[in-house]
């Protein structure tokens, strides 16, 4: 059974799927595999998300930021 875990998080990342180039550094280095591929690009799943950030620092075209949670 998977548990929600992303309703603490301050941070979350947004990804600029124009300039993702589906290269899948942040799926494989997400420790919560809150980054979902889909066909042609990848999504994040915010309900595991706890917004470490590390999707974001190993992105090699720098096209997920990070932005401040809103509550």
């Amino acid at each position: 059974m998977k548990y929600k875990t992303g309703e603490w998080r301050a941070f979350r990342p947004i990804i600029d799927q124009e300039k993702c180039v589906n290269c899948l550094l942040c799926w494989i280095y997400c420790p919560d595999s809150a980054i979902i591929r889909l066909e042609k690009f990848v999504d994040v799943n915010y309900d595991y998300c706890k917004g470490c950030g590390i999707c974001a620092n190993e992105c090699p075209v720098k096209c997920i930021t990070m932005v401040e949670e809103r509550r």
